[in-house]
């Protein structure tokens, strides 16, 4: 049976929320709290239960019409949440999923699955609902990391969790603890210092950084479930994250440091108090989120699959993004147009932020 749920609907979507945190492919991304962070998107999930009720498999939608178009994307980020080998549940989600599409004018409906790549018979399911599989680019080219790094830490204690990192990595631990720099987890009142030096490392590592306005949201519907961890070097912010905790995992979501103090290693320790979280939660991974696929020391991202891998854990790759293309001429105009929107705007936030270089 198949249902629909939106934000109107507080007892359904209690019981939607219980089911996301507490299945194993359950996701932050796909939880109801997510979506107050996309609120320029609408959202919309699809249900199906059970012979006896029960909800067996959910996938929550955001729709978002395109700029001057009678068009609609769909995306289903980290969806969706169930039993990946059964078909008649998948089917089902993606019949209701059709059917959002055509009442929304969809041009296309994509999804990024927390899923192995080795799933070969999840992959095949999809192909024989529609879908076409892009597993193509090694680094950051869709939505969703293709490449991750994730740490399992249950039933570890802090001590078993610190001798399983690499040497250097304990060492420049406790050398920023040496050194003074403290890590506290800070309010709202934070985060113009955590966006300032956000944009200094953007401009700095070349990437484009989300507005402060998306940050703050992030702290008003998240809720608990969010942390800024802030590093001070002589009472001043040298370094941020910010991780979340949901279900039985936490994930490192954004990390900025500043070109100053480095040397005292404040991001070794800011990972370090992310997964003392972790523990303290009782938590099965702790995940660090995107890394690149091309492993080559020559490649420009190597440094950050380098500082993840330090800490342990397992490389994972994801079977990548799937797309039901509903109207493929529509689907490549806009792909276009996006393109040159992209780049125009990277180079304008460069203009605008160029003194953040100093």
């Amino acid at each position: 049976m198949i249902e629909f749920l939106n934000k109107d609907n507080p007892e359904a979507l209690q019981e939607y929320e219980a089911f996301n945190m507490s299945h194993p492919k359950g996701h932050f991304c796909q939880s109801v709290i997510w979506a107050g962070v996309k609120n320029e998107w609408d959202w919309q999930v699809v249900l199906v239960r059970g012979e006896d009720g029960a909800i067996v498999g959910s996938m929550a939608i955001l729709i978002r019409r395109m700029p001057g178009m009678p068009y609609t994307m769909l995306y289903s980020p980290r969806g969706p949440v169930c039993d990946s080998h059964d078909e008649v549940t998948l089917a089902s989600l993606m019949q209701g999923a059709r059917r959002l599409a055509k009442e929304r004018r969809g041009f296309t409906f994509k999804l990024d699955p927390d899923i192995k790549s080795d799933d070969v018979r999840f992959c095949d399911i999809m192909k024989k609902l529609g879908f076409v599989l892009h597993a193509e680019g090694k680094n950051f080219e869709g939505i969703q990391p293709r490449y991750v790094f994730r740490l399992p830490v249950k039933g570890k204690t802090e001590e078993e969790l610190l001798n399983s990192f690499e040497s250097k990595w304990r060492y420049n631990i406790r050398l920023a603890v040496r050194k003074g720099v403290t890590v506290r987890i800070c309010g709202p009142e934070m985060l113009e210092d955590f966006y300032r030096i956000m944009v200094e490392t953007g401009m700095r590592d070349n990437f484009v950084t989300r507005p402060l306005s998306y940050f703050r949201r992030m702290m008003d519907s998240m809720g608990e479930h969010l942390r800024l961890y802030m590093a001070f070097y002589e009472d001043k912010p040298i370094a941020g994250t910010l991780a979340i905790h949901y279900g039985d995992k936490v994930w490192y979501l954004y990390g900025a440091s500043s070109n100053s103090y480095r040397n005292v290693m404040p991001n070794y320790l800011l990972q370090w108090e992310m997964m003392r979280w972790a523990l303290a939660e009782g938590c099965t991974l702790y995940d660090f989120r995107g890394v690149s696929g091309d492993l080559s020391p020559d490649n420009p991202l190597y440094g950050l699959y380098r500082f993840k891998k330090g800490f342990g854990g397992e490389f994972t790759e994801f079977c990548g993004e799937f797309e039901l293309c509903l109207k493929p001429g529509v689907s490549r105009s806009i792909e276009l147009l996006r393109k040159v929107y992209n780049k125009t705007m990277s180079a304008a936030y460069r203009f605008k932020n160029r003194g953040a270089r100093a």
